[in-house]
């Protein structure tokens, strides 16, 4: 927890002395500077919060998914005592558990904080993948929760949308005021067609990075998978993956926190939210024993 708030501030405080030294380096006016940086950091974290905030309520209604308070059955009593007695070993309080209608083998985690989550796996799941690999995709979703995926993403996509909305306006007051000769009034109207490309533009390399982040958090919780029910289980589930995969169902907010996602080659990777299988696989069958044991949280 103290690592995330950390990296958060360090990542913020790092993003001001960027933007701070482009304001000088530009010329743009320190009052409008501040100004501008409060609007932007309003609307960039403001929507990511949000969305944070009502991820629960938003993926129960997108995918329908129904939350097991009372167990219907033997399977949906192994769901509950499966996911509750790996949030204990990981350390969090318990997840809701559910269910969604889906023919895909797949399941993601979602929720505000580590202590107010949900776990929810497809009937697709339940039908293909025998207990061992579902124990398996179970524990890599606990440790999505357990890592603090979901409050991470929402921080860094907050910190990016700051800079591209400071970045693409002084950039853009820079580049009108240069074409237009204007120096010293307001914007001319060629700005906010510049402003609209700029937003764009940034906006596509925030992706790529965000994305990127997305990526490496999928090897962590493999590796917490593995921790909470044993590599060989999370190695099959993989593979069982990579038997029967095809393109996820899930919508697209929460579809960064299932346990695999679209697939693609080329340029199309630098916006995937998922490694390949065959990668991920790779990884735990390469890494040393140590690193598949102990605590979920690093």
């Amino acid at each position: 927890m103290f690592k995330r708030v950390f990296l958060f501030l360090a990542t913020n405080f790092a993003v001001l002395i960027l933007l701070s030294i482009v304001m000088s380096v530009l010329g743009v006016n320190p009052q409008q500077f501040s100004g501008l940086l409060v609007m932007a950091t309003v609307f960039g974290f403001g929507g990511s919060l949000f969305s944070l905030m009502i991820s629960k309520w938003m993926a129960k209604r997108s995918t329908g998914a129904h939350v097991i308070e009372q167990p219907r059955n033997e399977s949906e009593q192994w769901l509950v005592n499966t996911v509750r007695r790996q949030a204990e070993a990981a350390g969090i309080k318990m997840p809701e558990v559910a269910i969604y209608d889906a023919p895909e083998i797949n399941a993601f985690a979602t929720g505000p904080s580590r202590n107010s989550s949900l776990v929810a796996v497809s009937t697709g799941l339940l039908r293909a993948m025998n207990r061992d690999e579902a124990e398996a995709v179970l524990g890599h979703e606990v440790s999505h929760v357990a890592n603090g995926d979901m409050v991470t993403m929402a921080l860094i996509q907050g910190v990016l949308n700051t800079f591209v909305i400071v970045l693409a306006r002084v950039v853009g007051r820079v580049i009108d005021s240069y074409l237009s000769g204007n120096r010293e009034g307001g914007p001319g109207l060629g700005y906010f067609a510049i402003v609209f490309v700029l937003d764009m533009i940034f906006g596509l390399f925030a992706s790529i990075i965000a994305m990127w982040f997305s990526r490496h958090r999928e090897f962590r919780a493999d590796a917490g998978g593995a921790r909470l029910a044993g590599r060989d289980k999370m190695i099959a589930a993989l593979q069982r993956l990579s038997m029967t995969y095809g393109e996820s169902t899930l919508p697209k907010t929460v579809q960064a926190f299932g346990i695999s996602g679209a697939v693609g080659h080329g340029l199309r990777r630098l916006f995937l939210t998922h490694p390949p299988l065959e990668e991920r696989i790779l990884a735990l069958q390469n890494a040393p024993m140590e690193q598949v044991r102990g605590t979920v949280v690093s």
